[in-house]
C-alpha cells in the first residue's frame, strides 16, 4: 500500500461561495449555471465535522453547510435538494435521500464537530427531521447513519433510537440465494449504505442478528466488486447477477460507500477483510482500478468524476471531490477493533 495522502480541502473551499458548494465542474472550476444541492451540503458537513484538528475555514464550511440545510427542511421535516444559483429552491420538500443525507450529516456533526455552537445547532435541526420516515431503502439508511452516530453521544436520545429501530427493521430483509443474497434484483448506487446502516443499527441497539447481516452482505459485496486484487465497483447503470465486471462509468461515491461500510465493520468486528477494505478503496484513487487512471488531483486536492474505459474524466465535482476526501479520512483514522 503507498502512503496514503493527507486529506487537502483547498478545492472543496474553491468550489464554494455564500450559499453553499456548487455541484459540478468543469475541469477543477465550478459551474455555477448547475447551482447547489442538499445532498452534497450534508456530505459537505459529515466530511468536514470528523476531521480531527478542525480550524477556522473547517468551521466556516460547517457553518455553510448548516444554513443550506436549514432552509431546504420544511415544515413537516422533508428536505428540498435542488437550489439554482441565484439560491432559488427548484423542488419541494420531500422524503428522498437528501432527507436521509441531511440527517447523516446532522447526526455526524452533532456528535463529532470540535466546535460547541455547531454541535448544539445541528442537533436541533437533527430534531426538527428526526420525527418523519422514507420508504426509501437508502434514504432509511442514511438516516440510520446520522441517528447511530448521535446516539453514540447521547445515549437516552429517544428519538434517534426509534429512527435506528425503525431503520433497522425496514433493512433486515433475507436476500434471494446464497449467490445472490442482495435485497435488490440490481445493485444500484451508494450500495454499500445498506450494510452498513445494518451494521450501525444492530451494534447500537444490541440485536446481533441484524450486525451479523450487515456484516455477512459487506463481506459479499466487497468480494463482489473485487477483480483481479482490486476494486471494479458497480457502474453508474447498476449491475445484476448476471452481468460482468469491470463495467463503467464507476463512481467515486461507490468506493467511499465502501471504505465508510468496511471502516464501520472494523469497529466491531475484527476480520482483516475490512481494513483491506479501506485499503483497496484508498488504492483505487491512487491508480490500483480497471484502467490504472489515477483518480484525483494532488494540485488542488479535487477527485475525478469517474472512471470509464479509456481512464478518468478529469472534471473536480464537489461529490467525487467528497468521495476522495472521505476515503483518505477513514485511512488515516483507525477505529478500535473490538474483540
Amino acid at each position: 500500500m503507498r502512503a496514503v495522502p493527507q486529506p487537502d480541502f483547498t478545492h472543496l473551499r474553491q468550489m464554494s461561495d455564500h450559499r453553499g458548494t456548487f455541484e459540478h465542474a468543469r475541469f477543477d472550476q465550478p459551474r455555477p449555471e448547475h447551482g447547489f444541492c442538499t445532498d452534497d451540503m450534508a456530505r459537505v458537513l459529515v466530511v468536514v465535522t470528523r476531521e480531527p484538528g478542525q480550524d477556522g475555514a473547517l468551521d466556516d464550511l460547517a457553518r455553510l453547510s448548516l444554513g443550506f440545510l436549514t432552509a431546504a427542511q420544511g415544515a413537516a421535516g422533508g428536505c428540498r435538494n435542488r437550489m439554482n444559483r441565484h439560491g432559488a429552491w427548484e423542488d419541494l420538500p420531500a422524503l428522498d435521500d437528501a432527507w436521509g443525507r441531511t440527517l447523516w450529516g446532522l447526526g455526524t456533526a452533532a456528535a463529532h464537530s470540535e466546535n460547541e455552537s455547531i454541535r448544539r445547532e445541528a442537533s436541533a435541526l437533527f430534531g426538527r427531521a428526526v420525527g418523519t420516515r422514507s420508504v426509501w431503502p437508502r434514504a432509511m439508511a442514511f438516516a440510520a447513519l446520522g441517528a447511530a452516530e448521535l446516539l453514540a453521544v447521547q445515549p437516552d436520545h429517544a428519538p434517534a433510537r426509534a429512527l435506528l429501530t425503525d431503520a433497522g427493521d425496514a433493512l433486515l430483509e433475507p436476500g434471494g440465494d446464497d449467490e445472490w443474497p442482495w435485497p435488490e434484483e440490481r445493485l444500484t448506487y451508494a450500495n454499500a449504505v445498506l450494510p452498513e446502516a445494518m451494521i450501525a443499527a444492530g451494534f447500537a441497539l444490541d440485536r446481533a442478528p441484524l450486525l451479523r447481516h450487515g456484516l455477512d452482505l459487506l463481506s459479499w459485496l466487497l468480494g463482489h466488486e473485487t477483480l483481479d486484487g482490486h476494486l471494479s465497483v458497480t457502474p453508474v447503470g447498476g449491475a445484476g447477477r448476471d452481468d460482468r465486471s469491470p463495467a463503467f462509468d464507476q463512481q467515486p461515491i461507490e468506493v467511499a460507500a465502501l471504505a465508510d461500510a468496511c471502516a464501520r465493520a472494523a469497529a466491531v468486528d475484527g476480520r482483516a477483510e475490512w481494513s483491506h477494505g479501506v485499503d483497496a478503496a484508498v488504492a483505487w484513487f491512487l491508480g490500483d482500478n480497471d484502467t490504472g487512471a489515477v483518480m484525483w488531483d494532488p494540485r488542488t486536492g479535487g477527485g475525478f468524476d469517474g472512471l470509464g474505459p479509456d481512464g478518468a474524466n478529469f472534471n473536480q465535482g464537489t461529490e467525487s471531490t467528497l468521495a476522495l476526501l472521505s476515503t483518505l479520512q477513514q485511512a488515516r483514522r483507525p477505529v478500535p477493533v473490538r474483540p
